[in-house]
């Protein structure tokens, strides 16, 4: 089923958008509170953080095609557990419905990249100097008030770099997606870089030069976003220099 021209340019630009903003917020505030947490000195943290590590040295495309397999909704292990359990009544098609296959993705994404985002975020905290927490634990602050009082604060340049560093990661799913969905069921996982592969090379018709075009676009937009990003923190050291 082809979509018009038309249609199709609009909902490459939503789907990129919608796929874009979830996994960022997603990926940045699971890693930051994971980072909060496991910054904390207790047993086993060790393990914990290289468990959240480890599917980042893992191959993307390898990633896809086994969790096309744990999907599965006839013989997939995650679909077996639900149904055991007496959480679902019926399969469910996390890939194969149009409605749940970006939000599979998006979820099989932030899994297999958090633990990077997680050691940028412990990488942050250690600049945080642990006299600033005795003092205002001394005050009788709660951990949230530490929180939202100290360590928000301290993080607001880290977060801007993480933040954009994630953006322009989350734009880099082309061998995830392609094992995992190939842009379906119905383009509803047809984000630009399957679009732009697809125009290239698998249409009847190869559009060559649409393509590039394309490519070439996404990427301008990219360094335009990064060049506001590093405006915003120079604005924002500048800011703390003067106060």
């Amino acid at each position: 089923m082809a979509l018009p021209l038309g249609m199709k340019r609009a909902r490459l630009r939503w789907l990129t958008r919608q796929a874009a903003s979830t996994a960022l917020s997603c990926r940045v505030g699971l890693a930051l509170i994971l980072a909060v947490v496991l910054n904390a000195h207790f047993p086993l943290v060790r393990v914990f953080r290289t468990a959240i590590f480890l599917p980042v040295v893992t191959t993307a495309a390898i990633v896809g095609v086994v969790m096309r397999y744990v999907l599965d909704p006839t013989r997939g292990p995650l679909n077996i557990v639900l149904l055991n359990s007496h959480i679902l009544s019926q399969p469910l098609n996390f890939l194969g419905n149009a409605g749940f296959a970006l939000y599979s993705a998006v979820g099989i994404w932030v899994w297999k990249w958090l633990g990077i985002t997680l050691i940028y975020w412990l990488a942050a905290l250690q600049t945080i100097p642990p006299d600033l927490y005795e003092a205002a634990e001394l005050d009788g602050a709660s951990a949230w008030d530490r929180f939202r009082a100290i360590t928000l604060p301290l993080l607001t340049p880290f977060t801007i770099i993480i933040t954009l560093i994630t953006v322009i990661e989350a734009t880099n799913v082309f061998d995830l997606l392609l094992t995992l969905t190939g842009g379906g069921p119905f383009y509803a996982t047809e984000v630009i870089d399957i679009f732009v592969y697809r125009q290239a090379f698998t249409s009847n018709m190869p559009r060559l030069g649409y393509s590039s075009a394309a490519a070439i676009f996404f990427g301008l937009s990219f360094i335009l976003f990064a060049g506001l990003q590093l405006i915003l923190l120079r604005k924002v050291r500048k800011r703390r220099h003067d106060a």
